[in-house]
């Protein structure tokens, strides 16, 4: 009997293939509040949190509770944040995105209330809201795509700190393992033809090829289920010429 390939045994979710929780600060989200109840907190410390671009920003409300939360462009020390529906539009204070003006960049945005805020968070990144309707209020993703949300949806003001970061280059290996490591990334990964056969389908054979169709079924069972699963095409399109 051969070795199960390394993506059904990462499957299980077994602890080696987790990213670690070592160098974790908090869960980076709103602190749960009334649509009604306006708050204040100052940042009182700028942290980073392994696996994470963006820097948090640890808050103190005036009640003594301590949240961290994605830091915005322009965040220091001393910083206010103000919550509630009567917030200003400014850098950092997070409001219902039916109280936000049309065109206002966004970031850290609720998909769900009372969620803490699920969308937008990665480091760079943005929002824009669009429109406001019947339906919700339409917001601009960073993707291009349009959505809409629930206007009680809370939302942060600015583009999150950090923007930039994936850029840098790793310049050798170990770097680039660490970095996937710390949030739980396949790395480095091996070609399937370049496996023994007892480990991978594609594997085995005096040269590197697959001897097969790359193409599986989407009920395929566990230890065949490599390759392209349930494509509908693969390779290069090909743009036909107009007469």
């Amino acid at each position: 009997m051969g070795k199960r390939p390394l993506v059904r045994r990462r499957g299980r979710g077994g602890m080696q293939f987790r990213a670690t929780v070592t160098g974790k600060q908090a869960p980076a989200k709103y602190p749960y509040f009334e649509l009604s109840e306006e708050h204040t907190g100052t940042v009182i410390d700028l942290v980073h949190e392994r696996g994470r671009d963006a820097p948090l920003a640890k808050v103190r409300f005036e009640d003594g509770s301590i949240s961290r939360i994605p830091a915005v462009l322009g965040t220091k020390i001393g910083s206010t944040i103000k919550f509630g529906l009567n917030a200003g539009i400014a850098n950092g204070n997070v409001i219902s995105i039916q109280n936000i003006p049309d065109g206002t960049v966004v970031c850290n945005i609720e998909k769900h209330f009372g969620d803490g805020g699920s969308i937008a968070k990665t480091a760079g990144s943005s929002a824009t809201v669009f429109s406001h309707n019947v339906d919700g209020v339409i917001l601009k993703l960073p993707s291009g795509s349009f959505t809409t949300l629930n206007p009680k949806n809370r939302a942060m003001i600015g583009i999150l700190a950090g923007g930039g970061t994936s850029e840098r280059p790793f310049l050798n290996a170990g770097n680039k393992w660490r970095r996937y490591r710390s949030k739980g990334r396949k790395y480095p990964i091996v070609r399937g033809v370049a496996q023994a056969a007892y480990v991978h389908p594609h594997g085995g054979g005096r040269h590197q090829h697959m001897g097969g169709g790359g193409t599986v079924s989407r009920n395929a069972p566990p230890g065949a289920k490599v390759g392209s699963i349930a494509a509908r095409k693969t390779g290069r399109a090909r743009v036909k010429e107009r007469a």
